[in-house]
């Protein structure tokens, strides 16, 4: 879909807010815990990362969304905070959702590390406006990863838990996760190590897996360049650098399902036959890992890979 930028605001000096507006027609309606791929053209190759939508689901005029400026990124985030101006035309996927509410949880437990908070704005939103019961517990440091602070301490006063690691203030994951009422269901988005903490956590406290749900807010890294052949079409592809393999494959004209971008949901999911693997997904078992590969994250690192392609 193509958009405009209507809006832009620095929500820190490294969160920069978006709102994108349709051009023509209407946007499509989303559920809380939605997100969308952005397609940027970064010098010389196009890069498509994936941003939680941040609004209210109830607002359908616009679609917002806010990133983190990442100095080891492949370029993406510093185009979004140093080159795209309001007015600037986009092209956008229609909203996925990887991330939704359990609607018949009695309680639902939001832990935000970070820039981890934005699709819990949406969450929030959707929440207040069914009366449901929630908590939030938001990890930041101080004037750099704090978006939205003031408006959330605003609207949800004692259901707000802020820890702001510049202060010293901890978040003690054993006595919040063993604190919570039957039917409670734990969501959590941020860095990888908050992720890996409250996952094992909730596991060494019992918690169903059904009932503990997780987003990585991750992308594809840049790397060293590698070779890759095609099997199957007995193709051979070179891929840069700053490029992701699934990036590569859609250059060459190849359709790979994909939703996240970021090695999490499974979509990709791609059969290797032979060359050396640096796997940096979420997704796969090591034993999965010995014949796949997801794409969107991993890259050769020795011998040409060999796709079932």
């Amino acid at each position: 879909m193509a958009v405009r930028v209507s809006a832009a605001r620095l929500l820190t000096p490294l969160i920069r807010e978006l709102t994108l507006s349709p051009i023509s027609g209407t946007l499509p309606a989303f559920s809380a815990g939605s997100h969308v791929q952005v397609q940027l053209q970064v010098g010389s190759h196009s890069v498509r990362n994936a941003y939680s939508l941040t609004g209210d689901p109830a607002e359908q005029h616009h679609y917002r969304i806010a990133v983190r400026l990442e100095a080891d990124s492949r370029g993406g985030s510093q185009y979004i905070h140093q080159q795209l101006a309001v007015g600037d035309e986009l092209n956008i996927s229609a909203p996925a959702n990887l991330f939704a509410l359990h609607a018949p949880a009695r309680h639902h437990l939001l832990i935000a590390g970070g820039i981890g908070i934005t699709p819990f704005m949406a969450h929030v939103a959707a929440l207040q406006a069914r009366d449901a019961s929630f908590e939030l517990h938001f990890a930041y440091r101080g004037g750099l990863s704090d978006a939205y602070l003031a408006p959330l301490q605003q609207a949800l006063g004692e259901r707000l838990h802020c820890y702001d690691a510049s202060l010293g203030q901890r978040l003690d994951l054993a006595k919040l996760l063993a604190s919570q009422p039957l039917g409670s269901h734990l969501y959590t988005c941020g860095p990888q190590r908050l992720l890996d903490a409250v996952r094992e956590q909730a596991q060494r406290l019992g918690w169903p897996r059904a009932k503990v749900h997780w987003e990585a807010f991750s992308s594809a890294a840049p790397g060293e360049p590698f070779a890759v052949h095609l099997a199957r079409s007995n193709r051979h592809l070179q891929v840069a650098g700053e490029q992701s393999l699934l990036e590569a494959l859609e250059a060459a004209g190849l359709d790979i399902p994909n939703l996240c971008r970021g090695g999490v949901c499974g979509q990709c999911v791609t059969r290797h036959l032979g060359g050396d693997v640096e796997h940096r997904d979420l997704y796969l078992t090591c034993d999965e890992q010995a014949h796949s590969l997801m794409p969107c994250v991993s890259r050769g690192c020795g011998k040409p890979l060999v796709l079932d392609l």
